[in-house]
């Protein structure tokens, strides 16, 4: 086992107990989405009250704490972001974070068309778009109720505002979607987008939904799209956990984000806040700190916060303990988590 280290308060970046340095913070706005997607919550949803979310002015000081420690990346994610009053107003104010080098989002896109051109106007970097079927009655069946033609026009959007490198994310379900790996690539390939497969991580109990059932691994969908493209793994990285491919004849990066089949712990240099302000240091573990009360509770927080996020992270655990059981290791679901 690798010999533990303890950061104190006089370090001024986050390295873990491993060595790791942390240098990409995912920010959860809300735990709000507009679909129910059948591998990230319950149909019947009970939301967090307004009054326990951070608001906007919150979630600058949290940015700034963190990129004051080393961070250089932040990606807002949700719940469904877009839904979120203020947030092209929270983008631009992070984009103008000292230190910060790259400010993403992750949206399931059906406000993008409405927000994209804010988006780019205010300095947001990249764009990750969840896209899990391109066809429009499973699209429907795997949200419960989306329209896939909003995501769509999401995605012509982002395209038309300038993004580059916008990423479709798939999250992988044998019985569902796993057939449709080669038209998804094709679509991303044709359409000049990067696309990542994401092995269904077990975050909350879903009613009727199998996961252990539903589990492919990135090999066996490598294998399938191998049969429509030629693939050859590179080195490049996004600075997250996705392994890349190129098929032949594209520039499109084909990614795979496999926590079961080739676990990435070892190199883990994320963390992520939730809407409430709770800091989760592995999405597969429950070790979290609870940033939203050392920011109400000073009328100056920015050293108690800096010190709070550097004991946290010497908490940091080693790695996550995901298995193919089809109860959830982890009881809250990837909406309350952020995505």
């Amino acid at each position: 086992m690798p010999m533990r280290l303890t950061p104190t308060t006089s370090i001024d970046r986050l390295v873990d107990g491993y060595g790791r340095a942390i240098n990409y913070v995912r920010l959860s706005i809300t735990d709000r989405c507009d679909l129910r997607c059948i591998y990230c919550m319950a149909e019947d949803m009970t939301f967090l009250p307004r009054s326990e979310v951070l608001s906007i002015e919150e979630f600058v000081i949290l940015g700034k704490a963190f990129c004051e420690l080393g961070v250089t990346k932040l990606r807002i994610t949700g719940g469904e972001p877009l839904i979120r009053g203020g947030v092209v107003e929270l983008m631009r104010q992070l984009k103008q974070t000292p230190g910060l080098k790259e400010l993403c989002l992750t949206t399931n896109g059906t406000h993008l068309a409405t927000h994209a051109q804010a988006l780019k106007d205010v300095g947001v970097d990249r764009i990750n778009i969840s896209l899990d079927t391109l066809n429009a009655g499973r699209f429907k069946q795997l949200t419960r109720f989306g329209d896939i033609n909003l995501v769509l026009s999401g995605i012509q959007a982002a395209k038309q505002a300038g993004f580059k490198r916008i990423k479709l994310n798939c999250v992988a379900l044998k019985h569902y979607n796993a057939d449709e790996a080669g038209e998804l690539v094709n679509f991303a390939m044709t359409e000049g987008l990067d696309i990542s497969f994401i092995e269904e991580m077990p975050l909350g109990r879903v009613d009727g939904h199998g996961r252990a059932a539903e589990f492919i691994s990135s090999a066996e969908l490598r294998d399938q799209i191998s049969e429509r493209f030629d693939l050859q793994p590179i080195h490049e990285t996004s600075g997250g956990p996705a392994r890349y491919w190129l098929a032949k004849g594209y520039s499109s990066r084909l990614g795979f984000i496999s926590p079961h089949s080739e676990n990435f712990c070892g190199s883990c240099n994320r963390v992520r806040v939730t809407a409430t302000g709770k800091l989760i240091l592995c999405l597969g573990q429950e070790n979290s700190a609870d940033l939203r009360s050392v920011i109400r509770e000073n009328l100056k927080p920015e050293v108690a916060l800096r010190n709070a996020i550097l004991r946290a992270i010497a908490h940091k655990p080693e790695k996550h303990d995901f298995t193919l059981a089809d109860e959830p290791q982890i009881l809250r679901f990837m909406n309350t988590t952020g995505g």
